[in-house]
């Protein structure tokens, strides 16, 4: 049996992406810092015959998040794919244009992005090396490609992201490893920017798989309409 481990998980893209595995026969390990949440997305799942359990973590605390990424690997016998959502950024920091970017501004997505998904990527990897194989699959906006001038501090550190996921990819080509970043360039589930299209969590979640089984030498996935 195969696991996935969803950072970030959520009742949106998280939920999606763990249906999807999920229906292939994967256990899924949810990851966020909200509990309660996590154990509404748990009892859904299990509703649907998926194997789930939940592991409370916030991804600034690293140390949090190392040890819920080893509780689901003692759970599930091993993570075979991390999938790294940071998600709901624009509701927990400052959103400044490029000329309004302090260095402090910056400072708090870095964390919640890229240093987050590089604590989770050094709790899997090792074991992934041991054995040959696994997936590593990154989420950000599109804006980590595209940037906005309205969101400057968060596209920087998700542009960060990007770069050092698909350098990764890089690295471990040849080693059985998968990494890939996904950019997605919709609003997810609602409208949420006028004038970007809007998609249901559902068609894009598919992408995932995909990259886990029939397109290994992707380096990166844009979702869009």
């Amino acid at each position: 049996m195969t696991s996935i481990a969803i950072v970030g998980a959520g009742p949106q893209l998280g939920l999606a992406i763990a249906r999807t595995f999920g229906s292939h026969g994967l256990d899924v390990a949810l990851i966020s810092r909200n509990g309660n949440k996590l154990d509404d997305l748990v009892g859904k799942l299990t509703a649907e015959g998926i194997t789930a359990a939940a592991f409370p973590a916030d991804v600034l605390d690293r140390d949090a998040l190392t040890q819920a990424l080893k509780d689901a690997a003692t759970r599930f016998g091993g993570i075979d794919v991390l999938e790294y959502s940071p998600v709901g950024t624009f509701g927990t920091t400052v959103l400044t244009t490029p000329a309004e970017t302090e260095p402090s501004h910056v400072e708090h997505e870095m964390n919640f992005q890229l240093y987050g998904a590089i604590t989770a990527t050094k709790a899997v990897l090792p074991a992934m090396r041991a054995t040959g194989a696994g997936t590593l699959l990154y989420t950000t906006g599109a804006g980590s490609i595209e940037p906005v001038p309205q969101v400057a501090n968060v596209n920087a550190a998700a542009a960060a992201l990007r770069n050092w996921a698909m350098n990764l990819h890089n690295e471990l080509a040849g080693t059985g490893i998968q990494a890939a970043h996904v950019g997605i360039d919709v609003s997810i589930g609602t409208a949420v920017i006028p004038g970007l299209p809007t998609a249901q969590p559902e068609q894009i979640s598919p992408v995932y798989w995909e990259l886990h089984t029939t397109k290994r030498d992707q380096a990166e996935h844009v979702f869009s309409l």
